[in-house]
């Protein structure tokens, strides 16, 4: 080939890689200019001292002006350092690898088990499952916790929220679904908590057996965007799964730490505060993650399980109404149930399960709502109860509440340690709420 046509051919294309510039920087956002980006694309800033790097996301653009969410801290970064295109965008690495692993948002192991050795990429964020390919829920999701599925039977494909204040035991309940559930999968996302909870739920919650369980950890400590991105990223790891004709279960705790990653993001890019401070961008983030769950025609299915933390016990708060509202149900937490002495303190009168009246026998739900209007009873005459006012005789279905109240608590109580079939669970139910013909 002549050096001349070489020439021409090595001239006519640019073999630099393109690169923009820092020029304004703080805590939460960086400001960069020179570089063709479009909203969501990943990028990697280098400092020009040390030759750092860090990732983030282009979250904002303004002209030429792009605005920068870090996935770690700024610290030792300033004006002037540069900003490439990272090439592969906001994929993560997804395979059987990672059953039995913890690892980060972007699958990068932190329990020191070595490297995953998958190389197949799932994208972040995905669309949900459209609606006419949904798969309708008619099968039950046993959970082996007698008071759930007994009271509040779960479908394969439901997403289901657990409310609950601080201390009043959701991790406790969590460890046990994971524990008695009978999903072949298990995917949990641990965002936004407190480092010490995440040896402590593996070791104290799940006896440190890890058997087919991915857990995904993105800690207080974490970049609002390292917490916002690992609820996806577990969601996508779950739908890595489901694909494979896999039933999945799904746990996130907790949701509203995941809102509030969302709010700090949305106010430092200046978005209004609405309720509570959030901004409108963090109530339309939730159904983005929670309608990706469920089942799937000619697929498998993902029953999901996101905790909400109710602050104040209020559950008038804007992410337990907006979590309420497009969840399948809703478990609440009692904190007199805790003071009680009741585990798990599940207030069934408060709780409801969407799909339960359409996969469970005419005997079972008979006595659900048999178990609930004598539990109803004893609740309205409570004090009546306690303080000797009721006499006996003067209402039939009181007094058989009363007769049953003991082995009614008893079902409602389970040891942490302890797993229940859903049959035996089932039945259970019926033979306490049997028509007793001395009463």
């Amino acid at each position: 080939m002549p050096f001349s046509s070489l020439k021409e051919r090595i001239s006519s294309k640019s073999y630099s890689v393109p690169f923009g510039e820092v020029v304004k920087i703080n805590a939460t956002v960086i400001t960069a200019k020179g570089l063709k980006v479009s909203i969501s694309d990943m990028v990697k800033i280098v400092s020009n001292e040390s030759g750092e790097e860090t990732v983030g996301m282009v979250t904002e653009i303004d002209g030429s002006t792009f605005y920068i969410t870090p996935f770690s801290f700024v610290e030792g970064f300033c004006s002037g350092d540069r900003v490439f295109l990272d090439s592969t965008g906001l994929n993560i690495p997804v395979g059987s690898a990672l059953l039995g692993r913890v690892v980060d948002p972007f699958m990068r192991p932190i329990d020191e088990k070595g490297p995953l050795g998958t190389t197949k990429l799932s994208p972040i964020i995905k669309a949900p499952i459209p609606a006419l390919k949904r798969g309708m829920i008619n099968e039950v999701f046993s959970v082996g916790v007698k008071s759930i599925d007994g009271l509040l039977t779960c479908g394969k494909g439901q997403k289901l929220g657990i409310f609950a204040g601080s201390g009043v035991g959701k991790s406790t309940l969590m460890g046990m679904i994971v524990r008695g559930s009978v999903a072949p999968i298990k995917v949990v996302a641990l965002i936004g908590e407190r480092g010490r909870e995440v040896p402590e739920f593996i070791e104290k919650n799940l006896a440190g057996n890890l058997e087919n369980t991915v857990i995904v950890v993105a800690t207080s400590d974490d970049s609002p965007l390292m917490r916002k991105y690992g609820a996806f990223a577990a969601m996508s790891v779950a739908e890595y799964f489901k694909d494979q004709g896999l039933d999945v279960l799904f746990i996130m705790d907790s949701v509203t730490r995941f809102a509030m990653a969302q709010r700090e993001i949305g106010l430092a890019l200046g978005e209004p505060p609405t309720s509570k401070g959030y901004p409108p961008s963090s109530l339309t983030l939730l159904p983005q993650l929670m309608e990706r769950a469920g089942k799937e025609e000619g697929k498998g299915s993902i029953t999901a399980f996101f905790t909400v933390l109710i602050e104040g016990d209020d559950m008038s708060d804007p992410i337990a109404d907006q979590s309420r509202s497009i969840l399948d149900g809703h478990i609440v937490l009692s904190r007199e149930l805790t003071d009680f002495g009741l585990y798990p303190p599940i207030h069934v009168l408060n709780s409801a399960s969407r799909v339960m009246n359409d996969i469970i026998s005419k005997d079972h739900l008979a006595a659900v709502r048999r178990f609930r209007r004598l539990y109803t009873l004893l609740k309205e005459n409570e004090m009546l109860i306690r303080i000797g006012a009721y006499a006996k005789g003067t209402d039939p279905e009181l007094d058989e509440a009363i007769k049953k109240q003991k082995p009614m608590q008893e079902f409602m109580s389970q040891d942490a340690d302890e797993q229940i079939g859903f049959d035996e669970s089932v039945q259970k139910l019926i033979e306490i709420m049997k028509t007793n013909d001395s009463l």
